[in-house]
């Protein structure tokens, strides 16, 4: 039974530096860790490397444990959420495999040891971790975490649909684990998506009768404090996910999940008294749905607005939609 871990890495940060150290900590050691370098100026693989280096020699982890780490260069208009993830697959032998973010990073040492174990139950396809958010996320960002990731673990089948609607193919590949024989049947990580292809799989086994597993004990700490423009561009390019993959999302509504979360949101704010999170609770909610909203409609807008609404204008470069290819000959 072979483990890996893979990330997608581009200009990481020090939230990399923790989460590589958290990995090498762990009580159930990948074989290799392999990242996929979406190489920048100053970040090159060798850059990256010797960095690595420095770490393990300075938390005195260097050479303690033979984990394999392998860096592969990625060209930045080459990069693609599913395509990229695909490839670093076809890289590993492992039998299960973990993916991760550069910013997600272990809450204790035994992350993988708790993922490892629910993924290798009989009809579970896939595992995801917790996503705890830390002290300095805002209020708003705490509260939503605690809502997509409660604290009790559970499991959704393809019977959960009608009572969990979407949130059944719910996993993100923030920090999640795969049996690769569940995955290879999926057939993969798609190989062309602005977003979800997380979500993408986690249907594809739920159809094929697998179980996905959430994971509340095996915990990272992840958040984000988006502006509003990020929080736009984020949900437009949920929305163009939406639009592509129809036949996934056609029969299901995201809508109606988002408004459970304004609505618990907006109660535990004025519980809390903090009435200013409520008008920050509004703003984000009003810009997460019209670029949700934009996003569902991107075949009909002018080429320019789409390039200004979406957070990866590298997709449409290189993944032009016919109308967008038309608008840019006339």
């Amino acid at each position: 039974m072979g483990l890996d871990v893979i990330i997608p890495v581009y200009r990481p940060g020090k939230k990399f530096d923790r989460l590589f150290v958290g990995l090498l900590s762990q009580t159930v050691k990948p074989d290799s860790i392999i990242l996929m370098n979406t190489e920048a100026e100053g970040c090159s693989c060798a850059a990256l490397a010797q960095r690595l280096r420095r770490l393990m020699r300075r938390q005195r982890l260097y050479g303690k444990k033979q984990v394999e780490v392998r860096l592969v260069p990625v060209r930045r208009e080459e990069f693609d959420h599913g395509g990229t993830r695909r490839l670093a697959v076809e890289l590993s032998s492992a039998d299960y495999f973990v993916m991760m973010t550069q910013d997600a990073v272990p809450a204790d040492d035994y992350l993988l040891e708790r993922l490892l174990r629910a993924v290798q139950e009989e009809d579970c396809g896939a595992a995801y971790a917790r996503q705890c958010a830390p002290f300095n996320a805002s209020l708003v960002e705490q509260y939503t975490r605690l809502f997509n990731y409660p604290t009790v673990s559970c499991k959704k089948t393809k019977a959960d649909l009608p009572r969990l609607g979407i949130k059944t193919w719910f996993c993100s590949d923030v920090c999640a684990v795969y049996r690769r024989n569940a995955y290879n049947e999926a057939g993969g990580f798609v190989k062309r998506t602005i977003f979800n292809e997380d979500m993408l799989i986690a249907a594809r086994l739920t159809e094929l009768g697998y179980s996905i597993a959430y994971v509340a004990e095996a915990r990272v700490f992840h958040s984000h404090n988006y502006t509003l423009a990020e929080q736009f561009r984020r949900n437009f390019d949920l929305g163009v996910s939406h639009t592509e993959n129809r036949q996934v999302f056609a029969g299901v509504s995201a809508g109606r999940e988002g408004i459970r979360l304004v609505r618990a949101t907006l109660e535990y704010l004025i519980g809390q008294r903090r009435y200013l999170d409520v008008l920050d609770l509004f703003l984000q909610s009003g810009a997460k749905y019209l670029g949700f909203f934009l996003g569902k409609r991107y075949r009909i807008l002018p080429r320019k607005l789409l390039l200004t609404c979406t957070g990866n204008a590298g997709y449409f470069e290189s993944h032009e939609p016919a109308e967008c290819k038309r608008q840019k000959e006339e």
